[in-house]
């Protein structure tokens, strides 16, 4: 495995920072069309609470970004356009043409990524990506978060398996870089469980992954469910491990570009340990070192 900011550094020579944006879309598993209130664990921000506000132009969101991590951001870095919130390939094509156009064409954006669902990637679509791809590098991030039916169907996530499978190939023919999410620590998952997610993923055909913990905040049905004691939360000494099993099980090449996840401290209501960033990440750097994979 290689972890993103080296690969970043390998990719394009310098620093990359991600800037969060959002597209101000909708979800097909908010509008009506699957459901209305969303994945079980996804925030009233469509897990984009980190996202600028989208009552603005994505130059004016782009500027602003970079405002926020100017103070650490070295000269000659560089920079990943990300639309996060939502599901951003659901909608108008005319419209995502102008909005990933008016990201792209910023000369620090390095990448072009674009969170969304495998079930809403139309033709016309397709070739959008296609036609930014031959410009700048596109990402497509697909959140999948387990291959479980049971787990699928807790979470809402409102598609079979072999959607997922059907999008992977679709994007890779053409030449789009795939990013995949995998929860951690859903309800009834035993690790093999998770392990075996994981395996999947590696197996089909993408190029980078995401690991994220289950996080419960507030206003999630998810929270509900905490609430009632129906939602056991992983311990930091658990998840730490865990990840260094599964790390450890990936393929060289395989570019890691989450290893835990943020849930916003104002929402967060566990695991709380999480809320402690450098702690966490302190130690799972000390596992990655102690299995010799970093």
């Amino acid at each position: 495995m290689i972890l993103l900011n080296d690969y970043l550094r390998q990719r394009f020579g310098c620093k990359v920072y991600k800037l969060a944006l959002s597209a101000d879309v909708t979800c097909p598993n908010r509008d009506g069309t699957l459901g209305t209130r969303g994945c079980i664990f996804c925030s009233a921000g469509g897990s984009g609470d980190f996202a600028v506000g989208p009552c603005q132009s994505v130059a004016r969101q782009i500027e602003e970004a970079k405002a926020r991590v100017a103070a650490k951001v070295p000269a000659g870095s560089r920079y990943i356009a990300y639309f996060q919130s939502f599901t951003n390939t659901y909608g108008d094509p005319a419209y995502f043409r102008r909005i990933w156009y008016e990201a792209i064409k910023e000369p620090e954006v390095a990448v072009l990524a674009i969170g969304t669902r495998p079930d809403c990637l139309s033709d016309e679509i397709l070739d959008l990506l296609a036609e930014i791809n031959a410009v700048k590098p596109v990402w497509v991030e697909l959140g999948l978060q387990t291959i479980h039916p049971a787990s699928a169907a807790y979470i809402r996530r409102g598609y079979d398996l072999p959607v997922f499978d059907e999008a992977v190939k679709k994007l890779r023919a053409i030449g789009i870089e795939v990013i995949v999410h995998v929860i951690l620590g859903l309800p009834g998952e035993s690790d093999e469980a998770m392990k075996e997610t994981v395996r999947y993923v590696c197996d089909a055909g993408v190029q980078g992954l995401k690991l994220q913990l289950l996080h419960v905040l507030k206003g999630t049905d998810l929270a509900a469910d905490y609430e009632a004691g129906k939602v056991p939360i992983m311990e930091m000494d658990h998840y730490v491990r865990l990840l260094g099993e599964l790390c450890a099980e990936l393929p060289e090449n395989m570019v890691v570009h989450r290893l835990t996840g943020d849930g916003p401290k104002k929402l967060l209501l566990a695991p709380l340990w999480t809320a402690d960033k450098k702690r966490v990440m302190n130690a799972v750097r000390q596992e990655l070192v102690r299995r010799n994979l970093v």
